[in-house]
């Protein structure tokens, strides 16, 4: 198994301390580059970050650097964010709703209750619904998005041969009340997106 279709990070993955800071410059301009290729703007404020095995290990060892937990901290950070590394038949993504102004952030998000239910991708007809990360709910009791959600995109074997034709038309968007964008995605981000699928 190749690193791009790992779908786990494990133990033996992170790289001990003095050794991410001597290569994280290096390290992380590697993983930048490629997020370049797996982001994509929906609307005005909406920005989906595609994850996969390479920016989710990048993540933990910034976490590990930053926070310095040593060991006790591996296991909570693998069990945080292997659960948004795709599987082989999915996309996985972190969406941020991006206000700088708090007080109009606060006013959006209010209005917002269950974007995390209304994310989707279109193609050829076929429609991939996505499906918020079910480790805690995302939009609480008086109906306020948090401005973070973690969505997965499973996707039938025939609508991943879809997403691997070159040129295939991809739309991504919500269809929520509030905020019904969508965009068309570039063909560079298709085909990088594509690499996800086993």
């Amino acid at each position: 198994m190749t690193a791009a279709k790992k779908t786990a990070i494990s133990r033996a993955d992170i790289l001990p301390p003095t050794e991410y800071a001597a290569k994280r410059a290096e390290l992380r301009k590697a993983v930048v580059a490629r997020k370049r290729k797996r982001r994509m703007e929906v609307g005005p404020v909406a920005t989906f970050y595609f994850e996969c095995f390479e920016t989710m290990l990048q993540q933990v060892q910034e976490m590990l650097h930053i926070e310095k937990g040593g060991e006790a901290q591996i296991e909570d950070e693998l069990r945080a964010y292997n659960p948004l590394i795709p599987q082989g038949s999915e996309l996985t993504a972190t969406v941020m709703f991006e206000i700088d102004d708090p007080v109009r952030r606060a006013r959006f998000l209010a209005r917002l209750g269950g974007v995390e239910n209304t994310a989707f991708i279109k193609l050829d007809g076929e429609v991939v619904k996505g499906l918020p990360e079910a480790d805690q709910d995302r939009t609480n009791a008086e109906g306020k998005a948090s401005s973070v959600q973690f969505i997965h995109f499973p996707f039938t074997p025939q609508q991943v041969a879809l997403f691997r034709e070159q040129d295939r038309q991809v739309i991504l968007g919500f269809s929520h009340p509030e905020y019904s964008h969508m965009a068309v995605l570039p063909e560079e981000i298709r085909a990088e997106l594509a690499g996800d699928f086993a």
